[in-house]
């Protein structure tokens, strides 16, 4: 591309043809003259929509952003309005946006301490380090359909690791009496068990209950990831009791449990940037200064990707863990098995199966829990827990029989306890392939 080193709206930079657009048009007069049919219609909103991008800066404009000293005036500038250009701008254009940076940067060696100079001048230009999350965000969602963004991603991955480090995080205490747009994006966020109204949401920070969230102090408005805590006088086993929004409140001085049942990341843009097992350690220290009777700290989580895992396994992988010699000879021969078992466990942990399947499901779940790959846990949220240094304490049969906890888990649920003197040593036994289970789970 050649043209205008300079970005202002007046004097858009010239361009080659876009592949597929009609060569002869070079002004949007042009473009009236062309028929009225659908298929012209299509072609003026395509021709239309290339000719507003004429507006972007080209590549050796945007050269200046990598090579250019972060004092550079011109440079500076020309960050300053990319970024609101790109705030402003609906998801095709952005990808438009993405790519020309991309492009930009071709050649540039080294590639990644240049990438690292256009990241500090948007934020530093921008001041809004929002912008940077959206950024990633959309960084990942085009990866692979735009060459080497995937390198400008991990590059910034790097740099907001840094600036999300934990020491920067603030730990607030949500109840009902927080300001309602930061109720409002609870609801929003929330990702494990639905807030379905305004009563939900009350109930969810009621007396009995906790809510606690990370937040940046550049981006104060927004929680990057908050947990949900019920206090119960036993470890809890069914979701569905602790969510309803008509239960009466529980007894505090009577708590001794405190259990976590819902937490829930913000933001895509800071995927892989861990800050869930702080924010656990930082609640449970609020929590016992708070209340010094609390004995136990476990979860109720759901096992997001054991349907999916059980429905691809034949009967020779599972005949093992089936509960009785029948189950077995059934399924020795069976490459359906797994997907069959899926049927009748949701159908039972609904009400309408055998309950005889529910120990078979049990050991099932228990089996699955325990895989690693990698040496992480298959189960993405057994990944979490584990690597957090909680032991797999106890399977809960029929514990969320919602629709969503049907598809994804056949209904089972699985508390993970967090015993502080453990955790390092369960860590060590996960990284040597042996995830820490409780008796109860070994004996099913």
């Amino acid at each position: 591309m050649t043209g205008s080193s300079t970005w202002n709206g007046a004097a858009a930079p010239a361009r080659d043809a876009q592949p597929g657009a009609a060569a002869a048009v070079s002004a949007p007069g042009d473009v009236a003259q062309l028929p009225n049919s659908p298929r012209s219609a299509g072609l003026l909103e395509r021709l239309n929509r290339w000719l507003d991008r004429d507006h972007l800066p080209d590549p050796a404009a945007l050269r200046s952003l990598y090579a250019a000293t972060l004092t550079d005036s011109a440079a500076n500038r020309l960050a300053r309005q990319w970024a609101d250009r790109y705030l402003a701008a609906d998801a095709e254009e952005r990808r438009c946006l993405l790519a020309g940076l991309v492009h930009a940067g071709i050649g540039l060696e080294p590639p990644v301490d240049h990438a690292s100079r256009l990241f500090r001048r948007l934020y530093a230009e921008s001041d809004r380090l929002a912008l940077m999350v959206e950024l990633r965000a959309d960084m990942l969602r085009w990866r692979n359909q735009v060459a080497g963004l995937s390198a400008l991603e991990q590059t910034l991955a790097v740099l907001l690791s840094n600036w999300f480090d934990v020491g920067m995080l603030e730990l607030h205490h949500i109840n009902w009496d927080s300001p309602a747009s930061l109720l409002e994006k609870l609801i929003h966020y929330e990702a494990v068990h639905q807030i379905r109204s305004w009563d939900d949401m009350r109930r969810r920070v009621a007396a009995d209950r906790r809510c606690y969230a990370f937040f940046h102090p550049r981006m104060s408005d927004v929680p990057l990831i908050f947990v949900e805590v019920a206090l119960t006088e036993q470890m809890a086993s069914d979701v569905q009791v602790l969510i309803d929004p008509a239960r009466p409140l529980a007894d505090l001085a009577k708590a001794r449990w405190a259990i976590f049942y819902s937490i829930s990341n913000t933001q895509r843009g800071l995927r892989g940037i861990s800050f869930g097992n702080f924010l656990l350690k930082r609640v449970i220290e609020e929590l016992l200064s708070e209340l010094p009777k609390l004995r136990s700290f476990a979860t109720l989580s759901p096992i997001p990707g054991f349907a999916d895992w059980l429905g691809k396994r034949s009967g020779a992988e599972i005949q093992d863990h089936l509960a009785d010699k029948t189950e077995r000879q059934a399924a020795a021969q069976d490459p359906d098995a797994g997907a069959r078992w899926v049927d009748l466990l949701r159908a039972a942990a609904s009400g309408s199966g055998p309950e005889s399947s529910r120990r078979t499901g049990l050991r099932l779940a228990a089996h699955y829990l325990q895989q690693l790959r990698g040496g992480d846990p298959l189960d993405p949220v057994a990944r979490f827990h584990l690597g957090n240094g909680a032991r797999i304490e106890r399977l809960n049969w029929a514990a969320d029989p919602s629709d969503k906890g049907l598809e994804q888990s056949c209904g089972l649920m699985v508390n993970y306890l967090y015993e502080p003197d453990q955790l390092d040593e369960n860590r060590a036994r996960l990284a040597a392939g042996k995830p820490r289970v409780s008796r109860s789970v070994q004996w099913l």
